[in-house]
């Protein structure tokens, strides 16, 4: 009888299997009968297409497996479309938006575009070079200032001030402040720079820096703390064990480690902001001129830039439209450079494993 049981699990486990082939031509059969049926009573829609299209492969799948390979594998397919169901619909979204902005940015994505301004330009013309000076300089001044706080916080969490009451209370806010509407960051920075120069003189390059670093240092804590955290202890108690102490440990082992990491924590933080709106229409202002003093009158970022040409366009609003795409995808341009460099620089500081 055991004998005869295992058979019988093992002709289950080895049953038969459909071809290579028949995901590919099911999916095919699906998408065309599906097409065929909303163009009957829809009219051609494309979301019932696509979902008409998901649910008949689904099907057809689950039966033919069921029939040629068992329960099993007819679950394990079941699980593999559904998961690659969610990837492709979780693609979506990102394909449109990323299409939208290429094919609407690139007629204006020129060299006018990149190294003009909007100043005395009504119409056509002019170009961004101001918007993205001040970005950069916002950006740049705003990761300056969030790093080394948000690094040394994690060092602190992580090594230090595990299990701490203080540890708590910072974890605490730091989880506070990482769900906090980036507009109370943008009036933070005026408020408190209203409080140090005085009014009418609080709205400049610096403030909007200041508003981005507040939404930047709880992403930088909380990536940078969870990173350290997977540094193996072995590596810290070996260190110890030479004699090191625990700062140096730190810097020269742990940091060292963990920093492919922390490159890409910080990544994550400065697309994080550098696209917010709220904060620097607030704190950095609005400007159609160069400005490269981020301590002195306002300055213009590209999202405002994008914000301000889509909803206050002339009498002809397509050059404003065609401007505000075209610094959609600057931006765009800017993060993926960015992921470049990170993973650029991660890549050269990272240990290097075996021989």
């Amino acid at each position: 009888m055991t004998t005869l049981s295992q058979n019988l699990a093992g002709d289950q486990l080895t049953s038969g299997r459909l071809p290579k082939a028949t995901a590919p031509a099911l999916a095919a059969s699906s998408i065309l009968l599906s097409f065929a049926l909303s163009e009957l009573l829809t009219g051609g829609n494309t979301a019932v297409t696509a979902v008409g299209s998901f649910g008949l492969y689904l099907l057809i799948m689950e039966i033919a497996a069921r029939v040629v390979e068992g329960p099993r594998q007819a679950a394990d397919r079941r699980a593999t479309t559904l998961v690659a169901g969610a990837f492709l619909l979780a693609l979506i979204p990102l394909i449109s938006v990323t299409w939208e902005t290429v094919a609407k940015g690139l007629p204006r994505f020129d060299l006018n575009f990149f190294s003009m301004s909007m100043r005395s330009v009504v119409g056509s013309g002019g170009g961004a070079a101001h918007a993205i000076a001040g970005t950069l300089w916002v950006t740049g001044i705003a990761t300056a200032i969030s790093v080394p706080i948000g690094l040394l916080c994690a060092i602190f969490l992580a090594e230090y001030g595990a299990g701490s009451k203080l540890a708590k209370a910072i974890t605490f806010f730091v989880d506070v402040m990482t769900g906090i509407p980036s507009i109370v960051a943008g009036l933070f920075a005026y408020s408190l720079m209203t409080l140090l120069f005085g009014p009418g003189r609080a709205v400049f390059g610096l403030s909007g820096s200041i508003a981005l670093a507040v939404l930047m240092i709880p992403v930088v804590v909380r990536s940078c703390e969870e990173l350290l955290r997977l540094v193996p202890n072995e590596l810290r108690e070996a260190s110890y064990a030479l004699g090191v102490p625990k700062w140096l440990t730190v810097t020269r082992v742990v940091i060292p480690t963990a920093i492919s990491g922390i490159v890409s924590g910080v990544i994550l933080a400065i697309a994080r902001v550098i696209g917010e709106t709220a904060p620097l229409m607030i704190a950095a202002g609005f400007t159609a001129s160069m400005n490269n003093n981020p301590l002195a009158n306002p300055m213009m970022t590209l999202p405002v830039f994008v914000y301000d040409s889509y909803a206050n366009p002339g009498v002809d609003t397509q050059p404003y439209w065609d401007r505000a795409w075209a610094g959609a995808l600057t931006l765009i341009a800017i993060v993926m450079l960015l992921n470049l460099i990170g993973r650029l620089i991660a890549r050269r500081f990272a240990p290097k494993s075996g021989r």
